[in-house]
């Protein structure tokens, strides 16, 4: 008899284990399945993202829309989600023709300074020898730019239809925005919980919210400085690169990086001469630094709160599921991951891995807490 409860217990570690590595296995096999089908329904997904980001940004708009008076009456939601529905779709076609747009003009001119700029790389390297540089330029040579301009303006007809779908989303949200406070406290079953879980998502919106329109700021400033740049250089593709840099400004720590070489390099292509290259990169590399260190934090402060080994390591996942398009949604994504699983006590590490400073989601985290925690100290009735 007294050797039953070692092993009873020597049963239990066991069964423990077991329980551990069919977890871990599940785990594994859910990863994969997700992986899978963040691929494959890419297109949509990435539509579905978006909408998202454009709803939490139009809901303000809403509200300021309810508030209008036509005289003695007032709008109503209806018409306010109608007009926010058609302020984004404006938007959306807007952004679609410049960017398909400037996509035609691009392929033309890589078309016509092709030559040129093959030449111009390989003079860069002239210095460590004729046969370097005939190297470089043999390689440069053999690269076929059909297949690239081709993917290019597949990528910008794409842009036309997931505006289109991106509206869909957006009005259906809209509608389903008026029952979404029910819906939520008949799942939550508990209105105490539906009232955490909205302070959940209402964080996450102000968080991405902001960083969306200082990211809009900074953009159109940096675009519009590159564009002077070029501009006062007389040079071509000064629109083109603006967009180029309000573009690639939206993903972190690259974006600015390749901008500011792609249009030194467009300078110096155009020219010919490297100290007119140079000194292009030299006044773009200051914009950059100065916006990007100086304007920046200045204006985002502590909102995000993101790890930098985080934000390059959601740059390589999203730009591996999704390519370039992921690249700009991952800051957004993994503020929004790193805000949920700051309230999940089992998943909370992986928010504080991602936080700057461990401290994740720190506007949340006290006040929900304490309210149960008192009601929990007082002793309940025996049933």
């Amino acid at each position: 008899m007294p050797d039953h409860p070692d092993t009873d217990q020597s049963a239990r570690a066991e069964v423990s284990e077991i329980r551990k590595a069919q977890t871990w296995f599940l785990g594994i096999i859910a990863f994969a399945v997700i992986l899978f089908l963040l691929v494959q329904a890419k297109f949509l997904l990435i539509s579905l993202a978006i909408a998202i980001m454009l709803f939490s940004l139009t809901s303000d708009a809403i509200n300021y829309f309810q508030r209008m008076r036509i005289g003695s009456a007032r709008v109503s939601i209806w018409i306010a989600s109608m007009l926010a529905v058609l302020l984004i779709a404006t938007i959306l076609i807007s952004a679609s023709l410049i960017i398909l747009a400037q996509a035609n003009t691009v392929v033309v001119t890589i078309l016509q300074y092709a030559d040129p700029a093959q030449q111009a790389v390989a003079d860069l390297v002239g210095w460590m020898g004729a046969d370097v540089e005939t190297a470089v330029l043999d390689w440069m040579k053999s690269i076929q730019l059909g297949p690239y301009l081709s993917s290019l303006a597949g990528q910008a007809g794409n842009i036309a239809s997931g505006a289109v779908l991106v509206t869909l989303f957006v009005g259906f949200m809209f509608l389903e925005r008026l029952w979404f406070p029910t819906k939520l406290a008949s799942l939550m079953g508990d209105e105490r919980r539906a009232r955490r879980v909205e302070r959940i998502i209402s964080s996450i919106i102000h968080r991405v919210n902001r960083y969306l329109v200082v990211k809009v700021v900074i953009s159109s400033v940096t675009g519009a400085l590159v564009y002077a740049v070029m501009t006062f250089f007389a040079l071509d593709l000064a629109m083109p690169m603006a967009v180029l840099t309000f573009v690639l400004n939206f993903i972190p720590n690259i974006g600015s990086i390749v901008a500011t070489v792609v249009v030194a390099l467009v300078s110096y292509v155009q020219t010919g001469d490297a100290f007119t290259g140079l000194t292009v990169l030299s006044i773009v590399t200051v914009i950059q630094f100065t916006v990007g260190q100086v304007l920046d934090p200045l204006l985002l402060g502590k909102t995000l709160r993101l790890s930098s080994f985080g934000i390059i390591a959601s740059l390589a996942f999203w730009a591996a599921v999704w390519g370039i398009v992921g690249m700009f949604l991952a800051v957004p994504i993994m503020v929004s991951i790193m805000i949920i699983c700051s309230h999940i006590p089992r998943v909370r590490p992986v928010a504080i891995l991602l936080s700057r400073e461990g401290l994740p989601d720190l506007d949340l985290e006290m006040e929900p807490e304490q309210a149960p925690t008192e009601d929990t100290a007082k002793p309940r009735p025996s049933s």
